[in-house]
Protein backbone atom coordinates (compact mmCIF):
# COMPACT_ATOMS: atom_id res chain seq x y z
CA UNK A 1 0.00 0.00 0.00
CA UNK A 2 1.28 3.29 -1.04
CA UNK A 3 2.04 5.74 1.85
CA UNK A 4 -0.47 8.01 2.59
CA UNK A 5 0.57 11.74 1.38
CA UNK A 6 -0.41 15.34 2.34
CA UNK A 7 0.14 18.61 0.90
CA UNK A 8 0.05 22.51 1.05
CA UNK A 9 1.91 25.67 1.08
CA UNK A 10 2.10 29.02 1.71
CA UNK A 11 -0.51 32.30 0.41
CA UNK A 12 1.51 33.06 -2.52
CA UNK A 13 2.35 29.31 -3.68
CA UNK A 14 6.11 29.66 -3.82
CA UNK A 15 6.55 27.50 -0.95
CA UNK A 16 4.14 23.95 -1.15
CA UNK A 17 5.53 21.17 0.52
CA UNK A 18 4.67 17.29 0.39
CA UNK A 19 4.55 14.93 3.99
CA UNK A 20 4.55 11.46 3.12
CA UNK A 21 3.31 9.37 6.02
CA UNK A 22 1.48 9.14 9.49
CA UNK A 23 1.34 12.30 10.89
CA UNK A 24 2.91 12.32 14.43
CA UNK A 25 1.80 14.66 17.44
CA UNK A 26 -1.19 16.54 15.92
CA UNK A 27 -1.16 19.23 18.72
CA UNK A 28 -2.27 23.04 19.78
CA UNK A 29 0.31 25.11 21.34
CA UNK A 30 0.24 28.39 22.90
CA UNK A 31 3.31 28.91 24.00
CA UNK A 32 5.05 32.85 23.50
CA UNK A 33 6.64 31.92 20.25
CA UNK A 34 4.17 29.92 18.94
CA UNK A 35 1.80 32.80 19.67
CA UNK A 36 4.33 35.67 18.13
CA UNK A 37 4.84 32.91 14.84
CA UNK A 38 1.63 32.65 14.11
CA UNK A 39 -0.03 35.83 15.59
CA UNK A 40 -2.68 34.29 16.93
CA UNK A 41 -3.75 32.70 20.26
CA UNK A 42 -2.63 29.58 19.39
CA UNK A 43 -0.77 27.67 16.94
CA UNK A 44 -1.95 23.97 15.76
CA UNK A 45 0.86 21.70 14.41
CA UNK A 46 1.69 18.07 13.30
CA UNK A 47 4.95 16.56 12.58
CA UNK A 48 6.53 14.29 10.40
CA UNK A 49 10.28 13.25 10.07
CA UNK A 50 12.48 15.49 8.03
CA UNK A 51 12.81 12.40 5.49
CA UNK A 52 9.26 12.52 5.01
CA UNK A 53 8.63 16.36 3.69
CA UNK A 54 9.51 17.19 0.38
CA UNK A 55 9.78 21.09 -0.67
CA UNK A 56 7.67 21.10 -4.29
CA UNK A 57 7.50 24.62 -4.80
CA UNK A 58 9.48 26.74 -6.44
CA UNK A 59 10.40 28.64 -3.83
CA UNK A 60 12.37 25.63 -2.45
CA UNK A 61 13.05 25.11 1.06
CA UNK A 62 11.42 28.00 3.06
CA UNK A 63 12.97 30.78 4.72
CA UNK A 64 13.56 30.33 8.55
CA UNK A 65 14.80 31.58 11.70
CA UNK A 66 16.27 30.69 14.65
CA UNK A 67 13.80 30.69 17.88
CA UNK A 68 15.71 28.33 19.88
CA UNK A 69 18.42 26.26 20.70
CA UNK A 70 16.86 23.28 19.34
CA UNK A 71 14.28 24.51 16.03
CA UNK A 72 14.26 27.27 13.38
CA UNK A 73 10.46 28.85 12.36
CA UNK A 74 9.57 28.41 8.48
CA UNK A 75 7.73 30.99 6.85
CA UNK A 76 7.51 32.10 3.52
CA UNK A 77 9.74 35.04 2.43
CA UNK A 78 7.51 36.23 -0.21
CA UNK A 79 4.28 36.13 0.91
CA UNK A 80 5.31 35.93 5.33
CA UNK A 81 2.87 32.82 5.18
CA UNK A 82 3.81 30.73 8.50
CA UNK A 83 4.84 27.02 7.15
CA UNK A 84 6.25 25.49 10.22
CA UNK A 85 8.81 24.92 12.91
CA UNK A 86 12.45 22.82 11.23
CA UNK A 87 13.54 21.14 14.19
CA UNK A 88 17.41 19.73 14.79
CA UNK A 89 16.11 16.22 15.86
CA UNK A 90 15.55 15.71 12.46
CA UNK A 91 11.53 16.38 12.56
CA UNK A 92 9.41 19.02 10.58
CA UNK A 93 6.93 20.31 12.48
CA UNK A 94 4.01 21.80 9.91
CA UNK A 95 1.30 24.43 10.84
CA UNK A 96 -1.73 22.63 9.90
CA UNK A 97 -3.36 25.72 8.57
CA UNK A 98 -1.11 25.72 5.86
CA UNK A 99 -2.04 22.22 4.59
CA UNK A 100 -4.27 22.08 1.00
CA UNK A 101 -7.10 19.87 3.25
CA UNK A 102 -6.31 20.87 7.08
CA UNK A 103 -9.68 19.66 8.16
CA UNK A 104 -8.87 15.98 7.56
CA UNK A 105 -9.09 13.51 10.60
CA UNK A 106 -5.44 12.82 10.49
CA UNK A 107 -4.53 15.93 10.97
CA UNK A 108 -6.79 16.86 14.11
CA UNK A 109 -4.85 17.79 17.40
CA UNK A 110 -5.35 15.91 19.92
CA UNK A 111 -3.35 18.02 22.64
CA UNK A 112 -2.69 21.29 23.85
CA UNK A 113 0.86 22.74 24.65
CA UNK A 114 1.42 25.42 27.64
CA UNK A 115 -2.38 26.04 28.00
CA UNK A 116 -1.01 27.87 31.10
CA UNK A 117 0.23 30.76 28.51
CA UNK A 118 -2.97 31.43 26.71
CA UNK A 119 -4.84 34.51 27.89
CA UNK A 120 -7.67 33.51 30.74
CA UNK A 121 -10.81 34.76 29.26
CA UNK A 122 -9.84 32.14 25.83
CA UNK A 123 -10.74 28.65 26.51
CA UNK A 124 -9.06 25.38 24.45
CA UNK A 125 -12.10 23.21 23.97
CA UNK A 126 -11.82 20.24 21.85
CA UNK A 127 -14.35 20.57 19.16
CA UNK A 128 -17.02 24.09 18.61
CA UNK A 129 -20.56 22.53 19.91
CA UNK A 130 -23.46 23.51 18.24
CA UNK A 131 -22.02 25.59 15.55
CA UNK A 132 -20.66 24.81 12.38
CA UNK A 133 -19.09 27.21 9.44
CA UNK A 134 -18.84 26.18 6.14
Amino acid sequence: MKPRAFEGGCLCGAIRFRATGAPVKPHTCSCAICRRHSGALTLSWVEFPAASVAWIGPGGRPATWRSSAFSSRAFCSTCGTTIGAIDDDPVVALATGAFDKPHLKDLAPTAHSYVSRRPRWWHVAAEARGRRED
